[in-house]
């Protein structure tokens, strides 16, 4: 089931320096191990329940088929009157594990219970599916038995309007709006309240979402049922006049991943690969060994499927963590992992899925520390504290998609006066620009880091952004030989 728990508060812990070479300084490792460079498999929530099935006897109903499957029948409830507006019918709830707040006072957090998911093998899943739809049968059943023995002696016109004839059942979606969001600081990262809201397939406003979700449902339990994975294009396309724009059909997957209380790679249907990996790195792929110092001027692409990389080994000292391709580039030719021992990370822009985990994993892998090189503007901010705080869209997933305590290395706003950046390589902010960087100002994420808010201050008060590529105005290799060196030696992150 999915965990819907009230997080304890970060431990306080300190942890000691490694030794320095004199050449680079790294930040203290993450807390919860050695850099011993093994692989560790994380056990996922649930890995230990087992699927014990007796049958249920062929007069049995559908409540009691349900009844026979474990932790099923806690997952999906059936109400006479839960979906309002839907002709009294019942409702379809997938995913849901008991809420509490136990202990949550003691540690002085407000009283939150917040949702969360967890992996889950491809037959949880189509279990899962199945007894959403023998809920959404035993609804409309249901509605037509009462509709009938109510009053034998309604007209027709009196049993239509009292919302017979299927269209009395809804699926419970957790929201996902803003309003729903909580940062917590003790986790250090954005979290899904436990709030959800009917989708009733009997009101206009929800009839259409109420079909995308039945399909991408039955598209999910065939993906399961093959064990095969997709992309979420090939989704799309399994019903272009339905889905209409891969918008709809992206977020429909993304309310199904957290109906369903799991992982979005848990349905078996992944992003286009986006990011890509190069530097002392060793690891094996669906059993392939792969060599990161061997990949060129490209680097490797980051597998859209983390769960098969396996086996990583690694002598580096930190992450270096990429807004931009260019900068990748930069540092990939110059062979910069060879002077400065690093793994160096980028998903050429907004971070995807697939480098989101693969990040997480590397960190909690090699026990070694990420250092962030992005834009001197809001947008570099954003992607930052994406990785390291999570996304909005994606706050039911955080814990799989985000990594503690990344370090922002550069571009500081601080930096352009400190390495004298030329006038002409300074870019005067936008007014959109403006608003992003107080928007962001507001963020508890921000907030929570002093530091953060003293540079993002001074870049709004000078109105003033540049991005990495400013630091070639000096020379195009003064990233990886001036730059990047001095800010290690000099421990230059926040």
């Amino acid at each position: 089931p999915s965990r819907i728990f009230m997080a304890p508060p970060r431990s306080r812990s300190q942890h000691e320096k490694p030794a320095s070479s004199g050449k680079v300084k790294v930040p203290p490792p993450p807390p919860g191990g050695g850099a011993s460079g093994k692989s560790k498999k994380r056990k996922a929530d649930g890995d230990d329940l087992h699927l014990n099935l007796t049958h249920p006897g062929p007069s049995a109903t559908p409540f009691e088929i349900l009844a026979t499957l474990p932790f099923l029948s806690a997952l999906v409830s059936f109400t006479k009157d839960g979906a309002a507006g839907a002709g009294g019918g019942g409702s379809a709830s997938l995913g849901g594990a008991g809420a509490g707040s136990a202990g949550a006072s003691a540690h002085g957090m407000t009283s939150e219970t917040i949702r969360e998911v967890v992996d889950k093998g491809p037959d949880d899943i189509r279990l899962e599916i199945e007894a959403a739809v023998l809920a959404v049968v035993k609804s409309i059943l249901g509605n037509q038995a009462i509709q009938a023995g109510t009053d034998a002696a309604a007209s027709g016109e009196q049993a239509a309007a009292s919302g017979g004839g299927g269209s009395g059942f809804a699926y419970m979606v957790p929201s996902r709006g803003n309003a729903n969001q909580l940062y917590i600081p003790e986790l250090d990262r954005i979290v899904l309240r436990d709030k959800v809201t009917p989708r009733p397939f009997g009101q206009v406003g929800t009839v259409r979402k109420c079909a995308l979700t039945t399909r991408v449902l039955q598209l999910i339990h065939e993906l399961c049922l093959k064990r095969i994975h997709v992309t979420k294009r090939d989704l799309f396309y399994t019903d272009v006049k339905l889905f209409v724009d891969q918008r709809d059909s992206d977020n429909i997957l993304d309310d199904v991943s957290c109906m369903l209380g799991c992982t979005r790679s848990s349905l078996h249907v992944v992003a286009s690969e986006k990011g890509v990996v190069v530097g002392r790195l060793r690891f094996e792929e669906d059993g392939d060994a792969i060599d990161c110092t061997k990949m060129g001027v490209g680097g490797k692409a980051i597998p859209p499927n983390v769960d098969k990389v396996s086996k990583m080994e690694s002598d580096a000292l930190f992450i270096l963590l990429v807004e931009k391709d260019a900068a990748f580039m930069r540092l990939a030719e110059d062979r910069f992992y060879n002077k400065y021992p690093c793994v160096i990370v980028t998903a050429k822009g907004q971070p995807d899925v697939a480098t989101r985990l693969f990040l997480r994993k590397l960190r909690r892998d090699l026990c070694i520390p990420v250092l962030a090189l992005v834009d001197s503007d809001p947008y570099g901010l954003k992607i930052l504290s994406v990785y390291s705080s999570g996304s909005k869209n994606m706050s039911y997933d955080s814990f799989n998609l985000t990594t503690p305590d990344i370090k922002w290395l550069g571009v500081l706003p601080s930096d352009l006066d400190a390495f004298n950046i030329p006038e002409q390589c300074r870019l005067k902010m936008t007014d959109a620009d403006i608003k992003t960087g107080q928007d962001l100002l507001k963020e508890d994420f921000v907030q929570a880091r002093p530091e953060w808010v003293k540079e993002l201050q001074l870049m709004v008060k000078r109105k003033v952004k540049a991005e990495i590529q400013a630091l070639s105005s000096f020379g195009f290799q003064y990233l990886t030989e001036v730059y990047l060196p001095r800010k290690l030696k000099e421990g230059g992150w926040i």
